[in-house]
């Protein structure tokens, strides 16, 4: 796997370089402009794109909108100071795969990179649909018989991963890596909170229960709930 880091502060850009390396094995390239970003972008086929807006030479923003009308695909993780909604959806609009806002986890920066890969390895749709659950991956979003389901980011992206593999067994280790993908072992006790949390959301009003447990196995999407 190759990544593009377009980031002009040298220390952010050097750790980002660093953890891709080490946890992951990526190679990785790094461009300190947006000029610099655009021509390694249109030359080199990368996996996934970091992305920051404020960049000298261009803008992170105008690099995306020029990349996208060159008809390249590559996912792009944008990384941003500005994250209200009308900025987000200049985002959306200029091509953003996925943003971030500064200051960041540095794992949830690493789970989310992975994501896109994984996602633009499938050319997955936009929007994933099971069981009356439809799951917006551009605008986040998730909604059950077109009620709104407020989730938190953890739990959205329980949901999503187990919506990409519909008939899956997913163990909780595969989740943790999933999810902590940087020192992930901190976090191991969480799974069992965050997927109780999603089934009261997700299964409000009595609903068929969408996720069911696998003793000593994982977690898996309900035939039940499909075939009701």
């Amino acid at each position: 796997m190759r990544i593009l880091i377009v980031e002009d502060e040298v220390r952010l850009a050097e750790n980002l370089a660093e953890a891709l390396r080490d946890i992951d094995g990526f190679a990785v390239d790094h461009a300190a402009d947006g000029i610099e970003g655009e021509l390694l972008a249109l030359q080199v086929a990368y996996d996934a794109i970091i992305l920051d807006l404020m960049l000298p030479g261009q803008s992170g923003q105008s690099m995306l909108r020029n990349i996208r009308a060159k008809q390249n695909a590559t996912p792009v993780l944008v990384l941003t100071a500005q994250a209200g909604p009308s900025s987000v959806i200049e985002l959306l609009n200029a091509g953003a795969d996925d943003y971030l806002s500064k200051p960041f986890d540095l794992g949830e920066l690493m789970a989310r990179v992975k994501a896109l890969i994984r996602r633009g390895k499938g050319g997955s749709h936009p929007t994933l649909v099971f069981a009356g659950v439809e799951l917006n991956t551009l605008e986040q979003a998730v909604y059950r018989e077109g009620r709104l389901v407020d989730l938190s980011p953890t739990e959205y992206r329980i949901l999503e991963y187990l919506m990409h593999r519909p008939s899956v067994i997913v163990s909780r280790k595969e989740l943790l890596e999933h999810l902590y993908d940087y020192n992930w072992e901190h976090h191991s006790n969480v799974i069992e909170a965050h997927i109780s949390n999603l089934r009261r959301k997700i299964d409000e009003g009595g609903r068929t229960p969408l996720i069911e447990t696998l003793r000593y196995r994982g977690y898996r999407l309900s035939s039940e709930a499909q075939s009701t």
